[in-house]
């Protein structure tokens, strides 16, 4: 087997312990990501849930969102669940103030879609790309995605409104796979990780 790949969790804000958990079980080295020289030393990254203003915030202030931007449009994988879906998106319907993403997969996203913190849910979604059974998606103020370009790919919908979309070497999530127990999308993104790799060194 080939030596594992290092994936980071941005580490600015959310369920970052829970990714990190997540990713180990689905065979990867995983490690918290705060400054630009903890992403340099990634092969991947995973953006997690959290507030997407404020991740937003956070990263500039950290220095980490400009070099993020680059590696991304490098083609390193990146994964991104509910506010890391907002931060992957080319354009947000109804951003707050000041608030800029990442980029990376050509969709456009409305936020808190599915309602508030007390309108949160459970539901079984069937994900391309993840064999067996469906995975149980954790939706807490979720957004969705409104509509897609040409390059991205559509994985699942819930309630005829998507929810999971690749492009390329970005993944997302409106759900939460990580608060699950089950690693099935994380194992998802390792084996897009170890592509991505292998590719590199071709």
């Amino acid at each position: 087997m080939t030596e594992a790949p290092v994936i980071g969790v941005l580490a600015l804000q959310g369920d970052v312990r829970e990714h990190l958990v997540a990713l180990a079980a689905a065979d990867a080295v995983a490690r918290p990501v705060r400054r630009p020289e903890e992403l340099a030393e990634v092969d991947g990254l995973v953006i997690p849930g959290g507030e997407s203003t404020t991740i937003s915030k956070l990263a500039v202030l950290f220095g980490v969102m400009e070099p993020l931007r680059a590696r991304v449009r490098d083609g390193m994988p990146v994964y991104g669940t509910c506010a890391g879906m907002i931060m992957l998106a080319d354009k947000i319907l109804d951003p707050r103030s000041g608030q800029e993403t990442v980029g990376g997969i050509d969709m456009i996203v409305r936020r808190n879609a599915f309602g508030r913190q007390n309108e949160s849910f459970e539901a079984a979604v069937d994900v391309k790309g993840v064999e067996g059974d469906p995975v149980e998606g954790v939706f807490i103020r979720a957004p969705w995605v409104e509509s897609v370009g040409a390059a991205a790919e559509v994985l699942a919908e819930h309630e005829g409104h998507i929810v999971a979309v690749r492009q390329g070497s970005a993944l997302a999530t409106s759900f939460h796979p990580e608060l699950t127990g089950d690693h099935r999308v994380h194992a998802l993104f390792v084996a897009m990780v170890r592509a991505n790799r292998t590719a590199d060194s071709l």
